[in-house]
């Protein structure tokens, strides 16, 4: 069975928390791409801050619970925007678009 070029093999998460910090780190990455890229929202301004400062929380109290390629543009943020965020990586854009249709 081939795999479609945009599959990604994530890591193993270990914990509850390790899952809820993995979910919320591909929310913003996904959200981000089709709010900066695709100009437009499927979810609130207000549900996209609620998991940004959920996220930012559990990064900060859990700091290596969770790891994966995008570690670098999660290091130090604090949920304000999802703007630096790799919204042109090639699982992102292609995860916001079939999101978009």
């Amino acid at each position: 069975m081939s795999q479609s070029r945009f599959y990604e093999d994530w890591p193993e998460v270990k914990s509850e928390i390790a899952s809820l910090i993995k979910r919320r780190r591909l929310q913003m990455l996904v959200h981000s791409c089709l709010y900066y890229e695709m100009d437009i929202n499927i979810i609130s301004d207000q549900q996209f801050d609620k998991w940004a400062l959920e996220l930012a929380e559990l990064l900060k109290k859990h700091p290596d619970e969770y790891s994966d390629r995008f570690d670098s543009y999660f290091k130090g943020w604090d949920g304000s925007s999802g703007f630096d965020l790799p919204h042109r990586d090639p699982w992102v854009y292609h995860t916001a678009s079939n999101l978009k249709k």
